[in-house]
């Protein structure tokens, strides 16, 4: 009687220890990461260029008044504060209470008109988390439009511009875009023919 209850309890340990050894390698294992996209000439009639540069505050009313728009069913409340960096302030539900979070990034245009955007940290109330692991949770939980890709890997949003649908198939791409001098500056493409 005394062996079978040995050999049961190690049988129930032993399981117990696979279990928690798979939940820690798959927190632990990297994302599979989409590839960036390349930049496809423009086909056809060239659009016509409307240069714009605005600053932080400008920028901010923009962002935020598209978040709200989008987001009126999202279950986490957030919005985009333009300082020296990008910074995402929002709040979650934890346990039936508000927890504040925050996440920095720093902003950069890429030759091709898009935007990247390296993550600088993560916390949620006083707690600093692991970057890659919140951005792969934000992630799969959240369902970014196509032209957003959260890239957990290397630690970054992608921001393809071109691939942002605006009224009348006009396109929009970054040409600088430096918060900390307030130097914002964007291409506006409108196409000539339908």
């Amino acid at each position: 009687m005394k062996t079978k209850w040995k050999r049961s309890f190690f049988l129930l340990l032993g399981m117990n220890l696979f279990i928690l050894a798979m939940i820690i390698i798959l927190i632990f294992l990297p994302t599979k990461n989409d590839p960036l996209p390349v930049d496809v000439a423009n086909q056809g009639d060239d659009p016509v260029q409307f240069h714009v540069n605005t600053n932080r505050e400008d920028l901010n009313k923009i962002i935020n008044a598209y978040i709200k728009k989008e987001n009126q069913k999202s279950p986490i409340d957030y919005q985009v504060i333009l300082k020296d960096n990008v910074e995402l302030h929002g709040d979650v539900k934890v346990f039936s209470e508000d927890v504040d979070f925050k996440l920095t990034f720093e902003p950069k245009a890429l030759n091709n008109g898009d935007l990247v955007l390296k993550q600088k940290g993560i916390s949620l109330g006083q707690l600093k988390l692991p970057v890659s692991y919140i951005l792969k949770f934000a992630r799969d939980s959240y369902n970014p439009p196509d032209w957003i890709r959260i890239m957990p890997n290397d630690k970054m949003i992608y921001v393809s511009l071109k691939k942002m649908e605006l009224k009348s198939d006009m396109k929009i791409r970054a040409d600088h875009f430096n918060l900390k001098e307030d130097d914002i500056r964007f291409t506006l493409l409108i196409p000539t023919e339908k």
